[in-house]
């Protein structure tokens, strides 16, 4: 079986998260600045057997598109264009980040090392997103 990579797209900087080859585990795996992303993706799926692309899809709370989805639109774009025979999902992010951070206090990270600033939440954001991605697919 092949990998799932989720992201959890920002505007500064993109969480990763990546399954393990048997799909039952979900870990997150780095932050890329948002510029850099495409460049790690590509690297990544040369290294390793994806076989889906998931990507966070920002709603408000009564289901329309987050601006948000404007920037990442693109991206989706350029992302089909560039590995066209690649699954690319979405998937609902509503909540990510709020559930993010919980789990985060509630693991007993710091208060200095949950400032979004070295990008940890956005990485377990893109954790939470793959999750809720493998449990839909099951």
């Amino acid at each position: 079986m092949s990998r799932i990579l989720a992201i959890d797209y920002g505007k500064k900087r993109c969480g990763i998260a990546v399954s393990d080859p048997m799909r039952i585990v979900a870990g997150g795996l780095t932050t890329v600045a948002t510029g850099e992303l495409m460049k790690f993706v590509k690297d990544y799926v040369q290294k390793e057997d994806v076989g889906v692309i998931v990507m966070g899809e920002p709603r408000q709370m009564d289901g329309s598109e987050s601006e948000t989805m404007a920037y990442i639109k693109p991206f989706l774009g350029r992302l089909r264009k560039e590995l066209p025979d690649m699954k690319v999902e979405m998937v609902d992010e509503r909540f990510t980040t709020k559930l993010a951070q919980r789990a985060m206090i509630d693991g007993g990270v710091s208060k200095k090392d949950r400032n979004n600033k070295n990008g940890l939440v956005d990485m377990v954001s893109a954790t939470i997103i793959l999750q809720t991605y493998m449990e839909m697919s099951r």
